[in-house]
């Protein structure tokens, strides 16, 4: 389940896309927009592209001494990516994102049409959710981030593995002290091995935040996969 309800970044023309944005552990964006599609939205890029900013529920978590802030499951430990997960959070969490772009489906935005991505924590259930998603999403992204439940993960794609061929686009910088570059490396060439497609991209002595060149880099991403439409629906 989610936290407070998604901050909403309505299309500013013809609402024909949509971008699904998670944060970070312990990050909210209900009381505030988010600096990407305000930075976008300077630059008169996405008019398109409706942004949703979901919330995470406020849960304790274990490596932060039991306090209580916004995750989308809780963190046993940082020593490893795969040790002690919290799975029933992360399943519940893939839930809701599920229901969130099954909401755009039903609002009439073709599932080809939507991206789901975010960043750390919000980045690592965008992975997980995304290749798992039922439907053929427009795009999946992770910003220094990493694969959850990846001893299982493969059981829980749907048969038909619609997003086999969704391009995965991540971002890590090489000094990231919490979510360790080498996690990131590892992710990118599991899903590799499984089959996705993944453009992992290296961002020197960045450590656990977004790069200039980053969003750069993420905003041309988007423009493949979700450019803006003529009133024929070609791409403009």
């Amino acid at each position: 389940m989610s936290g407070p309800a998604a901050l909403v970044v309505p299309a500013i023309k013809r609402h024909t896309s949509t971008v699904i944005l998670a944060h970070g552990l312990g990050d909210r964006q209900v009381d505030r927009r988010s600096f990407l599609p305000e930075m976008w939205r300077q630059q008169n890029k996405f008019p398109q592209t409706k942004f949703i900013l979901p919330n995470a529920q406020t849960i304790p978590i274990t490596v932060n001494m039991g306090m209580r802030m916004p995750g989308w499951y809780d963190i046993t430990s940082f020593s490893a990516i795969s040790e002690s997960e919290d799975e029933r959070g992360i399943t519940r969490s893939q839930a809701y994102f599920h229901s969130l772009i099954a909401q755009e489906i039903a609002a009439g935005i073709p599932a080809d049409r939507i991206v789901l991505g975010g960043f750390s924590q919000g980045g690592a259930m965008s992975l997980m959710a995304g290749v798992t998603c039922p439907q053929k999403l427009g795009g999946i992204f992770g910003l220094s981030s990493y694969l959850l439940l990846r001893g299982k993960l493969r059981s829980m794609v749907p048969a038909e593995n619609v997003n086999k061929d969704t391009p995965i686009f991540m971002g890590h910088g090489d000094a990231d002290p919490v979510v360790r570059y080498e996690w990131g490396q590892a992710t990118a060439a599991l899903l590799k091995e499984w089959g996705w497609t993944v453009d992992l991209k290296t961002y020197p002595g960045v450590a656990h935040s977004a790069d200039l060149h980053e969003i750069d880099d993420l905003a041309k991403y988007l423009r493949a996969r979700i450019p803006d439409q003529d009133d024929k629906g070609g791409a403009l």
